[in-house]
C-alpha cells in the first residue's frame, strides 16, 4: 500500500510539473550568439556536475532530493543518468556500493513485469510489450526535481555492453522477457543492425521516453553511452541510426532537446558537425588537446565522465579547470562518493575504486562554477600563444580572452610543493585590475597594475598545483 501511495505522489508531481508554465520554457539549448556554449532559462550556461554512477532512476534505493539537496548545495547544475537499458552486477569495474548495481527486487525498467518468474537478478522476467507506469512516474520526478533547483538531467538512452555479464541483465536479453526478443550469439551484436526485433524494441522505447519527456527544459538526450568498444563500425551504424530516431519523434515538436553523441575515450577529431548532433561529448578528456582539436565544430564540447586516474580530487579539479578554461561547456565528473546509502555524498571512496568523489572537491567545483559565472564568457574565446607565454617550465596555461577587456587564465604544475609562477601576458596600455584566486578555498587576492602595452611580466602568488587569474582593464 505504501507503494501504491508513493507511486501516485510522483505521477501527481511530474503531471503537475509537465503542466506548469516553467517546463514550457525553451529547453536547453545553444547560445544564438556563442554555439560553443549554452542557453538555459534565458541565461547563458556552462554546465558543471558531480554526479552519481548513473542508477539514480532504475535504483529504487537510491533517494534522488538527497542527491540533488547535495548538488545544489555544492552550485552544480548538471547531472547524468542512464535508463535501464543497461544494468552492471555488484563489483563491476571494482566500484563499490555502485547504484547501476541494484540489489535483488530493486531494479526498475522502463518495461513492466510479466508473472513469470525468472529475472537474473531476481524477481519476474519482464514484458516488452507492456509499459511500467510507475518507472515513468519516477523518471519524470527525477527530471522535475532536478529542474526544480536549476540542475540539467542529462539523459543516457544506451550504454555499450562492455560484455555478457551486463548483457545477462538487460531485460531486452531473451533470458530475462517473455517476449522471445533478444537471442544473439554476442553481446557485441545488440548494438547494430543485425537483429530487428531488438531495433524495433530499442526504438519503440527511445519514443516512448520522448513522449513522456516532452515537456521538460532541463533535459538533453545522449544517445550512447561510449558507443566504441568493439565492433566500432557497427556501432557508429547502430549510432547514426538511432541519434535519427530522436530527431524523428522530436520532428513535430515546438520545442526540440539536443541530441548529444559521446565522441571517444581521451581525444578524437571529429571533422564536421554530425547530422543531428549539436553537443559532443569526451569521456577522461586532454584538456589541451581536445578542446582545441574540435573547436571548428562551433558546438559545445564536454567532459562528462572522470575517472580511472586515482582517487585523489587534485587530478579532477585540474582537468576541469583545464578543460573549461581551454574553452569547454560541459564538465561532470562521476563521484563515487554518492551511493544509495550515502545520497547526500558522504561516502568515503576506497583506494582501488576506478575514480574519487567528495564534499571537498564539490566545494572546488563550485568555486570554479561560481569564477565561470564572473566572466562574459560568450563575449569570449580561447586565448592564443600571441596573448600568453607560460613563464615556467613545467608550468600549464590555459585561458579566455574578451578582447581587449578581460583575460582569465588558469595555471597548474605537475609539482606537487608550494610554488610562484611567472607569467607573460600581452596587454594594451591601460591600468589593470588583477585577481588570483585560490582554487581549493576561493579565496582572492587583488592587485593593480598600470602598463604601457605590450608583454606584461606578471608573478604569482605561491601556490599549491594550480590557481587562476582574472585581469580586467579599467
Amino acid at each position: 500500500m505504501k507503494s501504491s501511495i508513493h507511486f501516485f505522489l510522483l505521477l501527481a508531481a511530474a503531471l503537475l510539473s509537465a503542466c506548469s508554465s516553467d517546463n514550457q520554457q525553451l529547453p536547453l539549448s545553444i547560445h544564438p550568439r556563442n554555439p560553443h556554449y549554452f542557453l538555459f532559462r534565458d541565461k547563458p550556461t556552462i554546465l558543471i556536475g558531480s554526479t552519481e554512477h548513473y542508477g539514480a532512476v532504475m535504483n529504487l534505493d537510491f533517494d534522488y532530493i538527497k542527491y540533488f539537496d547535495e548538488m545544489a548545495a555544492c552550485g552544480l547544475n548538471t547531472t547524468r543518468t542512464f535508463t535501464g537499458i543497461y544494468v552492471e552486477p555488484v563489483g563491476a569495474f571494482g566500484i563499490k556500493k555502485n547504484t547501476m548495481a541494484p540489489w535483488p527486487g530493486r531494479f526498475i525498467a522502463p518495461w513492466a513485469r510479466s508473472t513469470e518468474a525468472g529475472y537474473s537478478n531476481g524477481g519476474n522476467k519482464f514484458d516488452l510489450s507492456k509499459w511500467d507506469e510507475a518507472y515513468f512516474a519516477r523518471l519524470k520526478d527525477f527530471v522535475v526535481q532536478a529542474g526544480s533547483r536549476d540542475i540539467v538531467v542529462e539523459l543516457d538512452l544506451f550504454s555499450n555492453f562492455y560484455d555478457t555479464i551486463q548483457w545477462k541483465l538487460s531485460p531486452l536479453n531473451t533470458i530475462n522477457n517473455i517476449n522471445g526478443i533478444g537471442t544473439v550469439k554476442d553481446h557485441k551484436e545488440v548494438l547494430s543492425l543485425r537483429h530487428h526485433e531488438i531495433l524495433a524494441g530499442q526504438e519503440k522505447m527511445v519514443r516512448k521516453i520522448i513522449i513522456e519527456l516532452k515537456d521538460f527544459d532541463n533535459l538533453y538526450y545522449e544517445v550512447c553511452n561510449e558507443p566504441y568498444f568493439g565492433d566500432t563500425l557497427a556501432l557508429r551504424e547502430w549510432e547514426e541510426l538511432m541519434t535519427d530516431v530522436v530527431a524523428d519523434a522530436e520532428k513535430d515538436f515546438v520545442h526540440k532537446h539536443l541530441i548529444s553523441n559521446n565522441v571517444q575515450n581521451f581525444k578524437r577529431l571529429v571533422p564536421e558537425p554530425r547530422k543531428h548532433v549539436s553537443v559532443y561529448n569526451f569521456h577522461y578528456a586532454e584538456p589541451p588537446v581536445t578542446v582545441p582539436l574540435n573547436y571548428h565544430l562551433n558546438l559545445p564540447l564536454g567532459d562528462n565522465e572522470t575517472g580511472f586516474r586515482g582517487i585523489e580530487g587534485t587530478i579532477y579539479r585540474i582537468e576541469a579547470w583545464r578543460f573549461l578554461l581551454s574553452g569547454g561547456a560541459l564538465f561532470n565528473h562521476l563521484d563515487y562518493s554518492f551511493t544509495t546509502e550515502n545520497e547526500d555524498g558522504s561516502n568515503v571512496v576506497q583506494k582501488g575504486e576506478p575514480g574519487g568523489g567528495s564534499r571537498e572537491l564539490r566545494e572546488q567545483f563550485k568555486i570554479l562554477a561560481g569564477f565561470m559565472r564572473s566572466l562574459n564568457f560568450i563575449n569570449m574565446k580561447p586565448i592564443g600563444n600571441d596573448a600568453v607565454k607560460p613563464g615556467a617550465v613545467g608550468t600549464s596555461v590555459e585561458g579566455l580572452i574578451e578582447e581587449g577587456k578581460v583575460w582569465a587564465l588558469y595555471l597548474s604544475v605537475k609539482d606537487t610543493v608550494s610554488i610562484s609562477s611567472a607569467i607573460e601576458v600581452n596587454l594594451p596600455a591601460g591600468s589593470y585590475n588583477l585577481t588570483w584566486i585560490d582554487t581549493k578555498t576561493g579565496t582572492s587576492t587583488p592587485e593593480a597594475h598600470g602598463h604601457n602595452g605590450g608583454w606584461l611580466q606578471i608573478k604569482s602568488p605561491e601556490y599549491l598545483n594550480d590557481i587562476a587569474l582574472r585581469i580586467v582593464k579599467n
